[in-house]
């Protein structure tokens, strides 16, 4: 019977602990798979802020999504085919975006013998997409600031704002008592938002995940 590698051992502890909700997980995910997730990001996009910006939207995925994942593959494979989604994901908004900016261009004309550009008045669909926009963005911003929390506030921001546990259940995970956490989640909260002040007026974690 062949033995398991280094990696597969790796990956199961990762996901054993990543389901537990164990303090730490989430960076060590970072760690072990931030490089690659960014090389293939940016194999589909060519674009380095673009590829950065996957990374932290696989990373919000997988720790979102984990608890559903069933081991059908391997955990590497799994963040894997998150990256390529959302890589296309990222690619199809990036293409659409172009393809409007191409239109306008189009619609706005070219000057004429007069030197006059003709404008044709159309319904402007763009603002539609802000808020979704904004949100994307924070979450992103969000997800770097929780990486950077001291270990003691990440775990209770985790649990109860990205995985949406309640109180009790995330004082039962990480075996501490309800106002213990509350504590610590509130002091978590707070770092969170002096980091993220300059950005959304100050919208919550919870209108950053959209979650209720």
């Amino acid at each position: 019977m062949r033995q398991p590698t280094k990696e597969q051992i790796r990956d199961e502890q990762l996901l054993s602990r990543l389901q537990a909700g164990h303090d730490g997980a989430l960076a060590d995910v970072a760690d072990a798979y931030g490089g690659k997730i960014y090389q293939l990001a940016f194999r589909y996009l060519r674009n380095k802020e673009d590829a950065e910006e996957v990374v932290q939207d696989v990373l919000y995925k997988v720790y979102r999504n984990v608890a559903a994942f069933r081991g059908d593959a391997a955990l590497s494979s799994w963040i894997y085919r998150i990256t390529f989604n959302t890589a296309m994901s990222r690619l199809r908004t990036a293409r659409y975006q172009r393809a409007q900016q191409e239109d306008s261009s189009l619609l706005n004309g070219s000057p004429d013998e007069n030197g006059n550009t003709p404008r044709f008045e159309i319904a402007d669909w763009s603002d539609m997409a802000d808020e979704r926009v904004l949100r994307s963005q924070l979450r992103k911003r969000v997800m770097r600031a929780i990486l950077a929390l001291p270990a003691i506030y990440r775990a209770p921001v985790v649990l109860r704002d990205l995985q949406g546990m309640s109180t009790e259940e995330a004082s039962a995970r990480l075996r501490v008592k309800d106002q213990t956490l509350k504590s610590r989640l509130h002091r978590g909260r707070v770092i969170l938002r002096k980091q993220l002040a300059d950005f959304a007026g100050g919208l919550s974690l919870h209108h950053a995940f959209g979650t209720s």
